[in-house]
């Protein structure tokens, strides 16, 4: 179909099936469309609001051109979400990649530098002198070395570089901003993904029940992308059988609730000597409880106990002690 019938049944407001939205983006990602067009098609379904159908083709469409990590057989994970919370908050995201890696679990962790925060997972990399891994090779070599490869978003992505300008201009946010924490070229069986509004949650739970990943959507209390103790946090649990909605209440973990200002990293350096403190197994209370929280969820994806419970109480117990191992410095 030809761009301009798209945008008109966009515009009043219809939706997009998978195989006409998968045409379409193939297109964008190719360079055939015009930047007017590309314009008109983000904002028309920003407009309109995107449907899993939607947000599914254009995430395929873009691994479709992105340098994927092939011949991974083993269980991996990946912890993220979409940013944009704005509360400049302790990199939790990247804490839990570490304390899973230094269990033994295999983490692919994708990442970007800082958007809407102090501090992004790349430049807690960068900072912790870990290495950026540029092709599909590197990260095959470091998981079969070790547990933890991190992925550095546009190393992996060259189809985004004329995506760049066209984003910048319109300055609001669109699919793109929903596509990030689905784009990981390692593609992993397991993945926790935080939303900064609940409203988005059901969008993205349903995109990764498509896919076929086990996997939990979260939003914390305090309007986090995180699991935070500042009170009940919703969860979106996914797996083949579909989606459960649970409320989970750090209360019943012993935990304090506390204000979201104690989260808060409000400048990078706060944010990595903060990072550093948590992984030897210090650092502020709240900020551990929020660290065992997204862990303990994590841990229960990854059916290290079928209770919830006793996850996060292993997880409390493994953010008390720190971290086990070094971590794999660059070279």
């Amino acid at each position: 179909m030809r761009i301009n019938k798209v945008l008109q049944k966009i515009g009043s407001g219809m939706d997009i099936e998978y195989e006409e939205s998968r045409g379409m983006f193939e297109r964008f990602f190719a360079g055939e469309l015009t930047p007017s067009q590309c314009g008109a098609l983000l904002m028309g379904l920003t407009g309109k609001g995107e449907t899993a159908d939607e947000l599914k083709a254009a995430v395929d469409s873009a691994l479709d051109n992105a340098l994927l990590v092939d011949d991974l057989d083993a269980v991996r994970i990946d912890t993220c979400g979409t940013g944009g919370d704005g509360q400049n908050s302790f990199n939790c995201s990247t804490a839990v990649a570490f304390f899973l890696a230094d269990m033994g679990y295999k983490v692919v962790k994708h990442g970007n530098r800082a958007v809407s925060s102090t501090c992004g997972s790349a430049d807690i990399i960068q900072a912790l002198n870990l290495p950026f891994l540029k092709d599909p090779q590197e990260v095959q070599k470091a998981l079969a070395g070790g547990n933890f490869a991190f992925i550095f978003a546009p190393h992996f992505h060259p189809s985004f570089a004329h995506v760049a300008p066209i984003r910048q201009e319109l300055g609001i946010r669109t699919i793109f901003n929903l596509m990030g924490p689905l784009l990981n070229p390692a593609r992993p069986t397991h993945q926790i993904l935080g939303v900064p509004k609940a409203e988005m949650a059901p969008l993205m739970a349903e995109v990764l029940r498509k896919s076929q990943l086990k996997a939990a959507v979260v939003h914390g209390a305090g309007g986090f992308d995180e699991l935070t103790p500042c009170g009940i946090c919703e969860v979106h649990l996914v797996s083949k059988d579909g989606t459960e909605i649970v409320e989970l209440d750090p209360a019943s973990f012993a935990m304090r609730k506390c204000p979201p200002r104690d989260l808060g990293c409000p400048d990078k350096n706060t944010a990595v000597a903060m990072q550093k403190e948590v992984l030897a197994g210090r650092g502020p209370t709240a900020v551990r409880d929020m660290v065992a929280l997204n862990l303990g969820l994590a841990l229960h994806l990854l059916d290290f106990d079928p209770r919830l419970e006793n996850c996060v109480a292993a997880a409390q117990k493994t953010v008390q002690k720190g971290l086990q191992n070094p971590l794999p410095t660059a070279a």
